[in-house]
């Protein structure tokens, strides 16, 4: 997998996931003004490895 660091048509800084046979997984799903704040973003998800999985199918609304 990797991370891939990139300006949409807007300007702004994005990143997305993309694993080996070239499919995207995962987006930031917003843009960046800074370059640094999208890094950040890519940081942030880099360390969710510890996150629990919540099956929310088991949650009453």
């Amino acid at each position: 997998m990797r991370f891939e660091l990139y300006r949409d048509a807007g300007g702004e800084w994005r990143w997305r996931l993309r694993v080996q046979n070239g499919n995207v997984i995962a987006d930031s799903a917003e843009g960046y003004a800074r370059r640094e704040d999208c890094e950040h973003g890519i940081s942030l998800v880099k360390q969710s490895g510890a996150a629990p999985t919540v099956d929310m199918t088991t949650r009453i609304a």
